[in-house]
């Protein structure tokens, strides 16, 4: 019983954490405009950097990253506060972090991609993990200039290296695993009109010429 009211806590405090989509705080806060009405009409950073710019695109950085540490932390409190130890709570904090942000209660269902909440979420869960992840996608960014090349590449890669780290570190969790798996699966799904744009050659590169949709403030 203790565990699954835990589960649940958990689960409900991370959804609502994860909810909080901040490009689409940072839009209105700060331009008083829904970001999710320009470009390509994503909550993410990078519409948010081709329609406003660096400074918002920073706020929005840390805002989902950060959440997705603390959707983390807050799960594993819960479930040491009841006292449960069948499972970490990181791995409820996280997937439910994750639901809140691709479709947020208080923005009518209509959130990211859950790149930088997942980014967050991994570097608490497996921080050795986290800097593959970084080392791998970082350079795919900039030497492509396409952000879901390295994003893609990050979340194919994300069951690979849990498996190999974790062997490395004593033996495979399978939990961790399978949360791996899960999370690299709904990055993917989120990212299937990019996958076409990426084989048809359309995709958009940072740092190009903004559309006039894309360049309104």
């Amino acid at each position: 019983m203790q565990t699954v009211l835990a589960t649940i806590l958990a689960a409900a405090a991370a959804y609502l954490l994860g909810s909080v989509s901040f490009a689409v705080v940072v839009s209105k806060g700060l331009y008083h405009q829904d970001v999710r009405q320009f470009g390509s009409g994503n909550a993410g950073m990078t519409n948010i950097l081709r329609t406003y710019g660096k400074k918002a695109a920073a706020l929005t950085l840390a805002g989902d990253f950060l959440k997705g540490i603390a959707a983390v932390v807050i799960g594993r409190l819960i479930f040491a506060a009841m006292g449960v130890t069948l499972f970490d709570g990181a791995y409820v904090g996280g997937l439910f972090a994750i639901l809140g942000h691709l479709y947020p209660v208080y923005f009518g269902f209509r959130g990211g991609k859950g790149i930088l909440t997942s980014i967050g979420i991994i570097a608490v869960i497996n921080p050795l993990v986290f800097v593959g992840l970084l080392i791998i996608g970082l350079p795919l960014i900039f030497l492509t200039k396409i952000v879901s090349v390295g994003s893609l590449a990050g979340a194919v890669c994300y069951p690979i290296l849990t498996l190999l780290v974790d062997s490395f570190q004593g033996g495979i969790s399978w939990l961790d695993f399978s949360f791996s798996v899960v999370i690299a699966l709904l990055v993917i799904w989120m990212h299937r009109a990019n996958i076409k744009r990426l084989l048809n050659g359309t995709e958009n590169r940072f740092g190009g010429k903004k559309t006039d949709s894309e360049g309104k403030k």
